[in-house]
């Protein structure tokens, strides 16, 4: 099993954060307790490593992310607070139907895609869990807190990109 304690994912070098980034949270409105959680996890680092320019947007499902974060790029694309980097959050529970299945696949195909075709990242925030138990685990249960760790794969991953232009 995966755990963020077998990593260093959650140690920030302060020398690495771009305050004046802007990152873009684009949610789900299905199983919104567990989203909203995810998302204050992702405000909370945000505000604690004094990222201000955050914007949350809202889309149905989780299907709907990949268009919602591609829509929200072109849109804003050539403007001077364009996104450096998205964050994909959303909850789907198994249900009784292949459904989920579905559903994981496209979001995950899809976020895959923009991480191939946009210029910015895209963080896999979804849960994809069996229970809602499982997904309580995950927003600060004994898994961590899974939105904390996608604000931080953001801060780290303009870092990452932002080298890239000025070193290489």
């Amino acid at each position: 099993m995966a755990e963020v304690s077998n990593s260093k994912l959650l140690q920030i070098d302060a020398g690495i954060l771009n305050t004046n980034a802007c990152v873009v949270i684009v949610r789900t409105e299905w199983n919104a307790a567990i989203v909203d959680e995810l998302e204050k996890g992702c405000l909370t680092v945000f505000e604690r490593e004094g990222v201000k320019n955050v914007k949350v947007i809202t889309v149905p499902g989780a299907f709907e992310i990949p268009f919602g974060i591609k829509s929200f790029w072109d849109a804003n694309k050539y403007k001077d607070d364009r996104p450096h980097a998205f964050i994909a959050l959303g909850c789907v529970l198994r249900g009784d139907t292949p459904h989920f299945e579905y559903v994981c696949r496209g979001v995950t195909d899809g976020i895959t895609q923009l991480n191939l075709s946009l210029p910015v990242p895209t963080i896999f925030g979804i849960l994809t869990v069996d229970t809602d138990q499982q997904a309580q685990e995950r927003i600060g249960g004994k898994h961590g807190h899974k939105g904390e760790e996608a604000a931080i794969t953001a801060l780290k991953m303009i870092s990452i990109t932002h080298s890239f232009k000025n070193h290489y």
